[in-house]
């Protein structure tokens, strides 16, 4: 279940917790074993062996959480990218903050309220093992919000206590209210720096309502580091076409020197905004993102 961009919302029928910055994971036990799987339904269990523990708290179920890595105490997404393609998984700690239970022990809880499904989910004890912990819940949005904003998080979701959890759908019952703005893109393109063959700029793109892959502009990779350069030309490389897979025309200066590339490779941007023709102000690189299928890229 995703939530939907928009204001946050007040009423007693509404509970806030903290929006972290990382991938959504679905934590799956089946007769004791672990499997944790992307919204994209990629295996990435052995990414994360610190996560095994899981399988001890939960014998039988499922639940719905984010992966993250802390720096200082709070979300580094860059490290978090890092991790699926690091020659040592292990080098930067994940810790899975579970938010949601969807089945227990056999009895899925899809159709049970939020509140019921979180009283279920907190008699699990999930803080046994420093590697999960238990999204906290709040009652106070605005409080919530203000905090976030002066810890340097992402900001909040808010969710009704009535929700059901309807897998894949976008809900207006789940809100998400963000303090600075993040945009995933598919590259369609790239650009190698003057003096080097290091990847200098991305040429991005968002799906309209159509399925047609809109130009939103460009970004410089380099603030990715060393890291995601060596993920770019891994991904990028074997993905070469001779035309742009953009369904708009785009102005000459965008189209000199750019290797196009099939619209496969998914990265997250911050931004500060839209142009009147639909560009991204100012995008500035994240990482990568794979735990997002490409055609699911809209524009926030």
């Amino acid at each position: 279940m995703l939530a939907t961009p928009g204001s946050l919302p007040v009423g007693p029928e509404w509970l806030y917790e903290v929006k972290w910055d990382g991938w959504r994971l679905l934590a799956d036990v089946t007769d004791g074993r672990l499997r944790l799987t992307t919204r994209t339904e990629r295996d990435v269990t052995s990414h994360f062996p610190e996560l095994s523990p899981l399988a001890e708290m939960v014998a039988d179920g499922a639940l719905d959480g984010e992966v993250v890595v802390l720096a200082g105490g709070v979300p580094a997404f860059s490290a978090l990218a890092d991790r699926i393609h690091a020659a040592s998984p292990g080098a930067a700690p994940a810790t899975f903050i579970a938010f949601d239970v969807l089945r227990l022990y056999g009895v899925p809880l899809l159709d049970r309220p939020l509140a019921e499904r979180r009283a279920t989910l907190e008699r699990l004890e999930l803080d046994k093992a420093p590697s999960v912990q238990l999204s906290p819940i709040y009652t106070d949005g605005p409080a919530l919000f203000d905090a976030t904003r002066d810890q340097g998080l992402e900001g909040v979701l808010a969710k009704r206590r009535d929700s059901v959890y309807r897998p894949g759908r976008r809900s207006p019952a789940w809100v998400k209210v963000a303090h600075r703005r993040t945009q995933a893109c598919v590259i369609g393109g790239w650009r190698p720096e003057k003096t080097n063959p290091r990847i200098g700029s991305l040429l991005l793109g968002v799906y309209d309502g159509e399925g047609m892959l809109r130009f939103a502009g460009r970004t410089g990779a380099g603030p990715g580091g060393e890291a995601t350069q060596r993920v770019l030309r891994k991904e990028m490389t074997p993905l070469g076409r001779a035309d742009s897979p953009f369904a708009d025309s785009l102005p000459r200066p965008d189209r000199v020197g750019v290797t196009w590339c099939e619209p496969r490779v998914v990265v997250d941007v911050n931004h500060v905004g839209w142009t009147e023709d639909h560009r991204l102000r100012h995008p500035i690189l994240r990482g990568v993102r794979a735990d997002l299928d490409p055609s699911e890229v809209r524009r926030e």
